[in-house]
């Protein structure tokens, strides 16, 4: 008989436990049982934001060491090749653009700037 209530408790604690892990949201669904992945892929949300990237400030933004650049504010920018312009060679993942008379060193995969260059004439 002890055997019996130990072995029903052991299949009720199972029971329950797997009950609760089928009842967790990891906050991907869209509240009809459909998962939605689109920003696990790192190509967006619902309201436009791309995932690493910071808010679209538009061309006359005047940007600052450390700001995260938008999206459409990185692919707006003219890409710059550095040697023309003497600037130094840019590490692996980063890329110098341009702006609003700024050279801009950011990162590729995110925006995020390392440095920052005022074209006086160059």
């Amino acid at each position: 008989m002890k055997n019996l209530s130990l072995c029903l408790a052991a299949i009720a604690l199972v029971a329950g436990s797997a009950g609760t892990a089928v009842a967790q949201d990891h906050g991907r669904g869209n509240g009809n049982g459909h998962h939605d992945d689109r920003g696990d892929r790192g190509r967006g949300n619902d309201n436009g934001q791309h995932r690493g990237w910071g808010q679209d400030r538009g061309n006359g933004h005047r940007w600052a060491r450390g700001e995260r650049m938008g999206y459409n504010d990185w692919n707006g920018a003219s890409r710059v090749d550095y040697r023309r312009y003497h600037l130094r060679q840019p590490p692996r993942g980063y890329e110098w653009r341009q702006q609003n008379g700024q050279f801009i060193l950011g990162a590729i995969a995110t925006g995020v700037i390392a440095s920052i260059i005022l074209n006086n004439g160059r």
